[in-house]
């Protein structure tokens, strides 16, 4: 997206989410909030994107490190007071600049996109993201006259009659960067000290600027985070929309609410999963699979077609092949498994040395019995079939037997008459 940029407000400060993290640092299946935002404007084509910090800048580096340009407000004097410190970054700039608070960690670049295109399209001096919003406490609200936007309105500032307006103000802004750097050096502090970035509308109203709007569809995308509570409301919402387009390809998923699939996961059609299940980011799944109830796939795992991973199993990057089944409490970890193998109730691959991680390999059509520990590093050859109870420390060839237990020893009559 050629001559846009994106800004990111996040030097306010909250005491509301009751965390030593701010609520931006918060993390909504497993990335932080703020991370969300500035991944959506890049995924929009926004290659340039600025993060307006104040106090808590050393949190902010440590989530986005060097993906963005940090610019620094000192004093949080409002949502006005913020763009006036990114001024001089600004001024270098031609385009359109989107601006966005830091906690709605559910927008979608296809929005940022639409409201970019919108813009541009209608050369608008603003395009503002609405929604309507049925419960609009704590939201801004939208004037319109005659189906235009001419005000947008602080809640704390709101008369009885506009608090029943549901049109809210969703914090997000696409600017001319000119008309923007032109107008915001004249924003005056209002009767509690502060500048609003909302007072700008009404001025480049006054001013005979177009003002255009963008009402999104989804109004999930523009709920914002600041207490624990709307950190698992937003966690129960993005589970289900990420569930439905699973199931939506073809995915049965036994209980929609106790399945936690995160997003970049791959996961084959007529696949089932069971309840309680977390599948976490990257993992990719074949057709006809058998998942859970209550497993673990993490990080890195690869299963192709037909391969159960059964009750209480827990498996990270581990590769298994076609039709091979780890059916109840095992742990797989740093593994490849060949087809059609099964692996017993309770066996494990011991993958760490306590100071570095090391691979298990298992051949094709091997049996491992019940109650194994696989001491890595190890190789299994193909059809190799190991005894219960055994703790494998050295390669197996193929075909063969391993037994790595004590013999048993009955002693008759022992406990005769005792």
């Amino acid at each position: 997206m050629e001559n846009v940029i994106g800004l990111v407000m996040a030097a306010g400060t909250d005491d509301r989410m009751k965390s030593k993290k701010s609520k931006l640092a918060q993390e909504l299946y497993g990335k932080a909030v703020i991370k969300r935002v500035v991944d959506s404007m890049k995924k929009a084509g926004i290659e340039d994107v600025a993060v307006i910090v104040g106090e808590n800048r050393e949190e902010i580096e440590g989530i986005l490190k060097d993906e963005v340009t940090y610019l620094e407000q000192k004093g949080c004097l409002g949502t006005g007071h913020a763009i006036m410190q990114a001024t001089n970054y600004l001024e270098s700039k031609k385009g359109r600049v989107v601006i966005a608070n830091g906690n709605i960690p559910l927008i979608t670049p296809e929005t940022i996109k639409e409201m970019v295109e919108k813009s541009e399209t209608e050369n608008e001096a603003v395009t503002i993201l609405t929604g309507i919003i049925s419960e609009p406490t704590g939201y801004g609200r939208v004037i319109r006259e005659n189906n235009k936007i001419t005000e947008i309105i602080e809640e704390k500032e709101l008369t009885e009659a506009e608090k029943k307006i549901l049109e809210v103000n969703a914090g997000v802004y696409c600017f001319e960067i000119s008309e923007l750097v032109k107008i915001i050096g004249t924003l005056k502090q209002n009767s509690m000290g502060l500048y609003y970035l909302t007072d700008v509308i009404k001025m480049l109203v006054v001013s005979g600027k177009k003002i255009g709007g963008v009402l999104v569809e989804d109004n999930t995308e523009i709920l914002s985070l600041n207490t624990k509570l709307q950190l698992e409301m937003l966690t129960r919402i993005l589970r289900i929309k990420i569930n439905t387009m699973h199931m939506n390809n073809g995915v049965t998923i036994e209980d929609i609410n106790t399945t936690y699939i995160y997003e970049d996961v791959e996961i084959g059609m007529d696949t089932v999963i069971h309840p309680n299940t977390t599948i976490k980011s990257g993992v990719v799944i074949g057709e006809d699979c058998n998942i859970g109830p209550n497993a673990y796939i993490r990080e890195g795992c690869k299963l192709a077609d037909k391969v159960k991973v059964g009750s209480f199993v827990e498996i990270k990057k581990a590769i298994i092949a076609e039709g091979s089944k780890v059916p109840h409490l095992s742990y797989m970890g740093d593994c490849e498994i060949g087809t059609k193998c099964n692996i017993g109730c309770g066996t494990i691959t011991c993958n760490y040395d306590g100071k570095n991680k090391h691979k298990t390999k298992i051949g094709d059509n091997c049996f491992i019995g019940s109650n194994v520990n696989l001491v890595a590093p190890v190789t299994l050859g193909d059809h190799v079939l190991v005894a219960a109870g055994s703790t494998i420390t050295q390669d197996v060839p193929s075909e063969a037997l391993s037994i790595a237990r004590e013999r048993q020893t009955n002693k008759e009559e022992w406990n005769k008459g005792k």
